[in-house]
């Protein structure tokens, strides 16, 4: 059964859907989304157990999908584009092999359609361990996760942004167990799409300072996505948006002109994806 998500929207224009990674929200993409706005009606949703959506026990990709499609349809958006980082990029692309025809285009940052390591783990037994609710301030849980997670500065002011004061006390925007529970589903990709594709455009973009789409991973994009397009963002990590969002904005704008001028694209060769 999907879930109803919050979401936020901004803009007038064709309708675009931004979904976020692990751990976010979708007010991390606000500032993309309010560039895009001029020319677009973007809509950022929070997932399932992220920000102001409700919970669930679980959180399978293709549950995820489900989410966004009854958006769509909640919203009675006439096939959006669709864009996801991470988690939510995983989302997208489930979504465009599950649905074709809910939506007209696909941009995928930062992320391939293959298993990762755990690396998250930790840091949710680190969340979980802490007494937010005793917490008499944010430095308090920031030194305390700090000190379990060896001070990995990006990652904490990141997780960071999840801590809220809700009257008196603090908590987490995130459902901790479920994400927790679910983590090994999120780190991989269901293996049943092994044989489909989805044959509409599609955008990846990738920083040039992570390690989330290597050379081996080009032809798993390609066998499933035939018409898929990579870009590299110079000077950006796993979080483009945050690391260099003028270059991706700028990379989107481009895509989405192409899109909406009908520009017709060659497709790929199969195995051999179309690199920029």
């Amino acid at each position: 059964m999907s879930i109803e998500l919050a979401c936020e929207a901004v803009g007038d224009g064709p309708p675009v859907v931004i979904l976020h990674g692990l751990f976010g929200a979708g007010r991390n993409w606000a500032r993309i989304a309010r560039a895009l706005g001029d020319s677009h009606r973007v809509y950022l949703p929070d997932a399932r157990n992220h920000g102001a959506s409700p919970r669930g026990q679980t959180m399978s990709y293709t549950e995820m999908a489900q989410d966004v499609l009854a958006l769509i349809e909640r919203e009675r958006l006439q096939r959006p584009l669709l864009i996801g980082h991470s988690m939510g990029g995983k989302t997208a692309m489930t979504l465009a092999l599950e649905h074709p025809q809910a939506i007209s285009g696909l941009a995928v940052v930062d992320i391939a359609p293959e298993r990762y390591s755990d690396q998250f783990s930790p840091y949710m037994m680190a969340m979980r361990g802490f007494d937010a609710a005793a917490a008499t301030g944010r430095n308090e849980a920031r030194q305390a996760l700090a000190q379990d997670q060896a001070g990995d500065t990006p990652v904490l002011d990141f997780l960071m942004q999840n801590l809220r004061r809700h009257d008196e006390r603090f908590d987490w925007r995130l459902n901790l167990l479920a994400v927790a529970m679910c983590m090994q589903e999120l780190c991989g990709f269901p293996r049943r799409f092994r044989h489909r594709q989805y044959e509409g455009p599609a955008l990846f973009l990738a920083g040039t300072e992570s390690s989330y789409v290597q050379a081996e991973s080009h032809d798993r994009i390609a066998r499933l996505f035939p018409r898929a397009h990579l870009e590299h963002i110079d000077d950006a990590g796993h979080w483009v948006h945050a690391d260099q969002p003028g270059a991706l904005l700028r990379a989107l704008r481009r895509w989405l002109h192409r899109h909406e001028a009908g520009t017709p694209r060659t497709a790929a060769p199969q195995a051999a994806l179309a690199v920029r």
